[in-house]
Order: C-alpha cells, then structure tokens, then sequence
C-alpha cells in the first residue's frame, strides 16, 4: 500500500488567483492519489515563498 503527505503550498496572490489555489492543489492531488489507490496521510498547507526553506511546515 502506498501512503502520501500531501504538501500544498501557494507563495502569492496572483498564483492563487490563477488558478493554483490551495484548495484547487488538494483537490488534484486527492484525485490522483484516488485515481492511483494511494493512501493521504497527512495534508500540509502553508503559504510561504520558496525562495528558501525557512517554512515552518517544510522544516517540521
């Protein structure tokens, strides 16, 4: 069985209003790990820049 943490992340407005949303990220890869019977283990939302890693989430 194959487990996957879903990582969703946005760093701007812009990117969110073109369509690459949080909420329009999870509902992809939830469809894919459906569509490929992979198991979510966690999601993991965060908004920073990935200009570095100094991401409270990425460095959990």
């Amino acid at each position: 069985m194959l487990i996957a943490d879903l990582y969703i992340r946005v760093s701007t407005d812009e990117q969110a209003d073109k369509g690459y949303s949080q909420r329009d990220q999870h509902e992809r890869l939830e469809r894919y790990c459906n569509q490929n019977q992979i198991t979510i283990g966690q999601v993991i939302f965060e908004d920073h820049s990935a200009k570095n890693f100094n991401r409270p989430e990425w460095t959990k």
